[in-house]
């Protein structure tokens, strides 16, 4: 199953409601497609600079090691040079840090990911995880 954008439109939505509800600063949420394609991005308004590309790193890094970034974060705090050449590799498009979220369908493949920035780390991972699931998929945040 592909991500589509009306899943990919849908899932931003329900980041953003999901950052409201719980009082989160504002949020920029990007989702690719599983090769790696910005389907849909939304920046809310306040939300500093750059976010895309953070927000865009964080997924793009979840989808390149096939894991989510919280995981990243942790494999780069045991092996900071292999995280620091995946991020060579990848063009510096890999952001190690909780709120890159790996879509998965209910066979397990991976469709995509999404990544928010804007608040911490971990609010922006439970803003992903919350709107994924919500769309009736399964988000993958390790």
């Amino acid at each position: 199953m592909n991500m589509t954008l009306a899943s990919a439109q849908s899932i931003i939505s329900d980041a953003l409601a999901a950052g409201q509800q719980h009082g989160f600063k504002p949020l920029t949420v990007v989702v690719l497609d599983a090769g790696g394609h910005v389907l849909a991005a939304a920046r809310q308004d306040g939300a500093s600079n750059n976010r895309f590309e953070i927000a865009q790193g964080k997924a793009y890094g979840a989808l390149a090691l096939g894991m989510g970034s919280r995981a990243i974060m942790e494999r780069a705090e045991q092996q900071a040079y292999f995280i620091a050449a995946a991020a060579a590799a990848l063009g510096g498009r890999l952001i190690p840090v909780p709120g890159g979220v790996l879509v998965r369908d209910e066979d397990g493949t991976i469709m995509g990911a999404v990544g928010i920035s804007g608040d911490s780390s971990d609010n922006d991972e439970t803003a992903a995880s919350t709107a994924i699931e919500a769309a009736g998929l399964t988000a993958q945040v390790d």
